[in-house]
């Protein structure tokens, strides 16, 4: 990325066709770690997998003052960083939209949202500087509802990720979305178990996802047009994950719902199955799935129990 950068610079946009171009010297992009003394607020932007070396940076080279804001997918990432960091603020966030990197430093921002953060006075002074930067952000007192209601929408990365198809015409196929729902349905099912109560992230509730997404197309295009808002180059960070042979999330992302249940003493076997899947996909052991064959090789896992 630091050499796309200082070749290109960036070039930003968004569903909305916003379009900002930096050039590469108007971009202060660097890898020397001691720059973290002088910031007030980190953002912490790893994959779950880097978090701990993530960690050992800021707690070799942070200001001690400054607050750690960890916008991170999946369940325990922030706290992962304050058992590390014990001296520091470290703050849950999270970002509800997704941003795809395409060649030559551009950017593009392609569905919808505005970043969230656990409840936090020290925030207070960042709140103007994050809306000048036209990302408002939202404090919210119980964050662990809104972790796991952003958590069920993620959990649809792993199926566009093997459906090697752009998010809006992967979400378009019946057979897909019936892949989702049978991941949604199992979760839902283990939080209520957990005592969890997601909160509601996008325009419709988690609990009424299952039914909206099992709808035939042209029921589910009337009822959940909001769903389709999709620009049509978005995809999931998973799938650009496989595009370039990286490890994938879907054990902080599906793994984290097969914890939960077997913290609880029950199983979660269709996330399970989708954890093993995208693994095999890592390592190239797996190509793209037709939705038909997705759901086939779900439906066949046992029940949960």
């Amino acid at each position: 990325m630091q050499h796309i950068v200082k070749t290109h610079g960036y070039n930003l946009t968004d569903l909305y066709g916003r379009h900002a171009k930096l050039e590469p010297t108007e971009v202060q992009f660097t890898t020397d770690p001691s720059v973290l003394q002088k910031a007030d607020c980190v953002l912490v932007t790893v994959k779950s997998r880097d978090t701990l070396a993530a960690a050992d940076l800021l707690r070799t080279h942070a200001n001690p003052n400054a607050s750690i804001i960890s916008f991170q997918n999946g369940i325990g990432n922030a706290e992962a960083l304050a058992n590390q960091l014990p001296h520091f603020q470290v703050i849950a966030g999270m970002v509800p939209f997704n941003v795809v990197t395409l060649p030559n430093g551009h950017l593009h921002c392609g569905t919808e949202g505005q970043l969230c953060t656990e409840s936090n006075a020290l925030l207070s002074p960042l709140i103007t500087l994050f809306e000048k930067a036209g990302l408002p952000l939202q404090q919210h007192a119980h964050f662990k509802e809104i972790q796991w209601g952003k958590l069920i929408l993620n959990l649809n990365n792993a199926v566009n990720a093997l459906s090697d198809l752009p998010l809006k015409e992967e979400l378009s196929q019946r057979a897909y979305r019936q892949c989702l729902a049978l991941l949604i349905s199992e979760t839902l099912t283990v939080l209520n178990l957990a005592g969890i109560h997601p909160a509601k992230i996008s325009k419709v509730s988690a609990k009424l996802l299952p039914y909206i997404l099992r709808t035939p197309d042209f029921v589910f295009k009337r009822l959940a047009a909001s769903m389709l808002q999709i620009d049509e180059k978005a995809r999931s960070s998973m799938w650009e994950d496989l595009q370039n042979q990286r490890t994938t999330e879907v054990t902080a992302l599906n793994g984290a719902v097969v914890d939960l249940a077997k913290s609880i003493g029950v199983s979660a076997p269709v996330n399970a199955r989708m954890v093993t899947l995208v693994q095999q996909a890592e390592k190239g052991l797996l190509k793209a799935l037709s939705g038909r064959a997705l759901l086939q090789t779900l439906k066949q896992v046992p029940l949960a129990s």
